[in-house]
């Protein structure tokens, strides 16, 4: 009788370890990504924005190169074609180019708090692109945390230049939302960190020229050194490590328990914007933060 038991401690042990694993590296993914507005707006407010948005992920891009070729990856067969081409269009291309042109005309509270949509948007294009049909509760949840940003944006902020930036931060979520979600599909043939890297080596021949072409109007003399930090954060943990750390944790602990940790990107993202920029986080902000993150839990528990 008492050999029959004590495997199971052993078991529970080792269990409860590759979760914690899974967790820290879940939690590191998701403390790179919350940081990438904020490194965004220190970036833009010296440098161009398309410079930012498209360097972001050309340094990155070279990067993946350097990798996949360390590696002795095998180019994917030409039936992932498509499917990494809508990847790198979304992360790789629309993502950081919008949220650069955006970040010019708005902070990184406002943006960060329109940006909590990215995970409705990659529910929504999961659902479509696996063709599983969610019930009318997410449905349902899914848009009231929408509405409940859109009318933040409406009412909130009266300026032109403010609702273009919202424009932009929406289509960028919605680009980047079908990115994750097909991205998640290829990763259980690819390989998790081989599709990003795939994804941004794809999209390298267009945007390594778009940005060398952006460099003759820098004056690099007057660009601070904590506008390059914000670049190379962006390139290297944003763009980059982040994908790896965060695939890391969904495959050790699996998807549904270690992407709720999603839910403290809207709070963290508040938080770098008061840190590091000193922005005034109001309790409205915070408030249709939790909100929203409010309505992708229930839609997720109930639908």
């Amino acid at each position: 009788m008492p050999e029959q038991v004590l495997p199971a401690p052993q078991l529970s042990s080792k269990t409860s370890s590759v979760l914690t694993q899974a967790y820290a590296y879940g939690l590191a993914g998701v403390l790179m990504f919350s940081g990438g507005i904020v490194s965004t707006r220190l970036a833009v407010l010296e440098l161009p924005a398309i410079f930012v948005g498209a360097g972001r992920a050309a340094v990155a891009g070279i990067l993946s190169l350097l990798l996949l070729w360390l590696m002795q990856q095998q180019i994917p067969a030409r039936r992932f074609w498509p499917g990494l081409a809508m990847v790198a269009f979304g992360a790789a291309f629309a993502f950081p180019v919008l949220s650069a042109l955006a970040l010019q005309w708005t902070d990184a509270a406002h943006a960060t708090l329109v940006t909590t949509l990215m995970p409705l948007f990659t529910a929504v294009f999961g659902a479509w692109l696996s063709r599983q049909v969610p019930r009318p509760w997410f449905w349902l949840f899914a848009c009231c945390g929408a509405a409940l940003v859109l009318w933040y944006s409406a009412v909130e902020h009266q300026i032109s230049a403010l609702a273009l930036a919202d424009g932009l931060l929406l289509l960028a979520c919605l680009f980047c939302g079908r990115a994750y979600a097909k991205g998640a599909m290829l990763a259980t043939e690819l390989g998790s960190w081989q599709v990003i890297c795939w994804a941004l080596v794809l999209a390298l021949p267009v945007l390594l020229p778009w940005t060398l072409w952006q460099i003759p109007a820098i004056d690099f003399r007057a660009v601070s050194v904590s506008a390059w930090l914000g670049f190379a954060y962006l390139s290297v943990f944003s763009m980059f490590l982040g994908f790896f750390a965060w695939y890391r944790g969904l495959s050790l602990g699996g998807v549904a328990q270690i992407s709720q940790l999603q839910q403290l990107s809207p709070f963290l993202g508040l938080g770098w914007a008061a840190l590091c920029l000193g922005e005034n986080v109001s309790l409205l902000q915070l408030g249709i933060a939790a909100l929203v993150v409010l309505c992708i839990l229930l839609g997720r528990r109930f639908g």
